[in-house]
């Protein structure tokens, strides 16, 4: 079963597009202009097992909110459409991920029903295009429109870098878990029989 998908986004502040392949190899491609969020995004890719294309032209200029919330609403609108009917997928994931004095805790229902908990510590800023705030943006987008529960907890940290690279990284591998194949799953795991 194909579970890829490629989207496009055009508004009068952002052009994004965005191609995913859920059972890729984990290449990236990815050039949003703003370099830190490129690395993440890269990050998540590499960890997560998935080939995703991620290009963005938007008014970073102004600041670089519009483009990041985009790239998120577009990326969780190609999760989405990967996904299709959700039968057969574990549903659930889970992943902790250090990074140096950091450490994050992804956790993941892909229930189609979106909500995000983003429990993370101010650390020391060393990006401004990118940061915890925008993170956050990125995050709610992406969880919206994937139909995602999604709870992402930093209970310690100092460096906003290190901070961000363990819940991308942890991000990867708890979406990796999630949309994975059990054989036991007939259909969609859920006592309802529908997600």
């Amino acid at each position: 079963m194909n579970r890829r998908s490629e989207l496009e986004r055009r508004t009068n502040e952002t052009t994004v597009t965005v191609g995913i392949d859920l059972d890729g190899s984990g290449r990236a491609d990815v050039n949003t202009g703003i370099p830190f969020f490129d690395h993440m995004l890269s990050l998540f890719s590499v960890h997560g097992f998935f080939d995703l294309a991620v290009h963005a032209q938007g008014d970073i200029e102004v600041d670089s909110h519009h483009t990041v919330e985009d790239v998120g609403l577009v990326l969780g609108d190609a999760v989405e459409k990967a996904l299709g009917d959700r039968k057969g997928i574990r549903r659930y994931g889970y992943a902790v991920t250090p990074m140096d004095e950091a450490l994050a805790t992804v956790v993941i229902d892909l229930s189609r029903r979106p909500y995000l908990v983003f429990q993370v510590p101010a650390g020391e800023a060393v990006e401004r295009s990118f940061n915890r705030s925008l993170a956050k943006e990125f995050f709610k987008s992406l969880a919206n429109r994937a139909g995602m529960n999604l709870h992402i907890t930093v209970p310690y940290g100092e460096n906003e870098h290190h901070i961000l690279e363990a819940a991308f990284k942890s991000f990867g591998r708890a979406l990796n878990q999630a949309v994975g194949r059990d054989e036991r799953i007939t259909g969609v795991r859920s006592s309802k029989g529908t997600l």
